[in-house]
């Protein structure tokens, strides 16, 4: 073989093995993730979802990518620390997303439903939140979960 053709399958199967090991670490930290309960306050009653907290800033980076599923009662919380103008997007992201964004009083800002699986297109806050909730697609109309609702968590409103 020549050189250039070993040097390419060298660099073939150095970037296979790089995604192998990105996809087994990102799998690794879901499996450990601990789940906390988080409730919303509707007009409709409590509806309780249990979350996952990404409140560092490789927790927020990486959030929901890589992931084929996510179960209809489960989520994540993104603590941003301080009220700020807060953009997502869903690259890497295959599951379909509502976005709750949410201000440091608990109480629901806006709610970006069925966001598009990986798209690069901003979803944005529309205006200073702390905190975003993600959920299933489809999670945010069926518990009735409007701007003004109350979300109930240990580190939300604290």
């Amino acid at each position: 073989m020549r050189a250039a053709a070993v040097a390419s399958l060298t660099l073939a199967r150095l970037a296979a093995f790089a995604v192998v090991m990105t996809v087994a670490l990102v799998s690794a930290a879901l499996a450990a993730a601990k789940l906390e309960p988080l409730t919303f306050e509707t007009a409709g009653g409590a509806k309780t979802f249990q979350i996952e907290v990404a409140d560092t800033p490789k927790q927020r980076e990486v959030g929901l990518m890589y992931r084929r599923s996510l179960p209809e009662d489960h989520g994540m919380l993104f603590d941003f620390g301080q009220p700020q103008e807060i953009s997502m997007w869903m690259q890497n992201t295959y599951v379909s997303l509502d976005m709750v964004f949410v201000g440091a009083d608990g109480r629901v800002l806006r709610v970006a439903e069925d966001t598009e699986p990986l798209s690069t297109r901003i979803v944005s806050s529309q205006g200073p939140a702390r905190y975003v909730v993600e959920l299933l697609a489809g999670s945010a109309k069926r518990i009735g979960l409007k701007p003004g609702d109350r979300v109930v968590h240990p580190r939300i409103g604290a």
